[in-house]
């Protein structure tokens, strides 16, 4: 079996596991933008994603499937104005995006990753 390396170990979850030559992120939040517009969480969340990536030796380019969700579909494209100038064209995921209650009510948007390392 290959060697499992989990990153930011946590009481109830890590930020990011790594098995093989894949790194599997948890659902991400936004930190300093919680409670802002949903293009603003996302672009922070983003941020976050590109920072676990670096740290693992990889990057967005190489992103297999990403799951979104967004509190209010409503703002769909306001989350996807942030995302199509961040996404790598020509290497876009595999990608899911659904509506969903979160975790809290300051958050509107969680964004999960896979990528190969």
């Amino acid at each position: 079996m290959a060697k499992l390396t989990r990153i930011g170990v946590g009481p109830r979850l890590c930020e990011a596991v790594i098995h093989g030559d894949i790194i599997y992120l948890s659902g991400q939040v936004a930190g300093k933008a919680a409670g802002q517009s949903v293009a603003a969480q996302t672009a922070d969340i983003l941020e976050q994603i590109d920072g676990i990536l670096a740290g693992a030796g990889t990057d967005k380019t190489k992103i297999i499937e990403a799951t979104i969700w967004i509190a209010d579909i409503a703002t769909f494209a306001e989350m996807n104005s942030v995302w199509d100038k961040w996404v790598p064209q020509g290497n876009t995921p595999a990608r899911a995006c659904v509506e969903a209650k979160l975790a809290r009510p300051d958050l509107t948007v969680e964004i999960r990753v896979h990528a190969a390392i």
